[in-house]
C-alpha cells in the first residue's frame, strides 16, 4: 500500500493527499476539491480573503492601542517629572488636546458594578415601601422598581435602573435604608479604559469622531 502524504495549505484550506487537494468540511472529512460545487468553493475563498484582511486590521488596532497609552504614559510621566511627582497609574478620565484645539484623543475609565447580598435586603425594604404605600405609590415608581430587581436574559441585575432608584428622592425612612443598602451592595469588579479620538475643521465646528469601530464606520 501506498503511503499517504499530507500536505497542509492553510491560506486555501486545501490539504494535499498524495499530491491531490482535499477540503475537509465541516464534520472533518476529506472532499475531493473537484467534487465541491463552484459556489461552495468561491463562497470558502471569499470568506478566507476577508478574515485575512480582519486579522491583519485586528493586529494593526492592537498595535494602535498599545502605542497610544505608550505615548500617552510617557507624555504624562514627562508632566510629572516637571512638576516634581512620581507618575501614577491611570485613575479617571484625561483629555489630551493639540495646541490647535481641532484635535483631541480622550481616556475613559469604565468601573464594572455588581452588587453583592445588601441588594436582596435592599428589595425588601423597597417591597415593604410599594406594599404600605399600594395605591398611593406613583405607577412610573412600580414601573422601576419592577425593571430594576428583575434580571435580564442573561440573569443580569438591570444596572441601569437600579441607579435610577438612587436618584429618586423619598423621604421614606425605610427607603432611605433600602437605598444605603443599594450603596454598600456595590462593588466594583473590574474595569476598562477607552481611547477616542475627535476632530474638528474649526473651533466653531462639532466634534466628529475619528471612527475605528468597524460597526459605526
Amino acid at each position: 500500500m501506498d503511503a499517504v502524504i499530507l500536505e497542509d495549505r492553510p491560506d486555501t484550506g486545501e490539504v494535499m493527499v498524495n499530491g491531490k487537494p482535499y477540503m475537509p468540511d465541516a464534520k472533518g472529512n476529506l472532499v475531493p476539491v473537484e467534487a465541491i460545487k463552484a459556489a461552495n468553493k468561491l463562497e470558502d475563498e471569499t470568506v478566507r480573503k476577508i478574515m485575512g484582511y480582519a486579522r491583519d486590521l485586528s493586529a494593526q488596532i492592537g498595535r494602535f492601542k498599545q502605542y497610544t497609552f505608550d505615548d500617552l504614559g510617557s507624555f504624562e510621566a514627562l508632566l510629572a517629572q516637571e512638576y516634581g511627582e512620581a507618575k501614577r497609574g491611570a485613575k479617571g478620565n484625561k483629555t489630551f488636546m493639540s495646541f490647535d484645539g481641532l484635535m483631541k484623543v480622550q481616556v475613559q475609565v469604565q468601573d464594572y458594578v455588581d452588587f453583592g447580598p445588601q441588594l436582596q435586603i435592599a428589595k425588601s425594604l423597597v417591597d415593604e415601601c410599594l406594599n404600605e404605600w399600594a395605591a398611593d405609590s406613583r405607577p412610573e415608581i412600580r414601573a422601576i422598581v419592577t425593571r430594576a430587581f428583575n434580571t435580564d436574559k442573561t440573569g443580569q441585575i438591570n444596572r441601569a435602573e437600579i441607579f435610577m432608584l438612587l436618584r429618586l428622592d423619598i423621604e421614606d425612612s425605610r427607603w432611605k435604608r433600602a437605598m444605603e443598602a443599594i450603596h454598600d451592595a456595590m462593588r466594583v469588579v473590574g474595569s476598562k479604559t477607552y481611547v477616542r479620538c475627535y476632530e474638528r475643521r474649526s473651533i466653531d465646528d462639532n466634534w466628529q469622531a475619528v471612527t475605528i469601530d468597524l460597526a459605526k464606520a
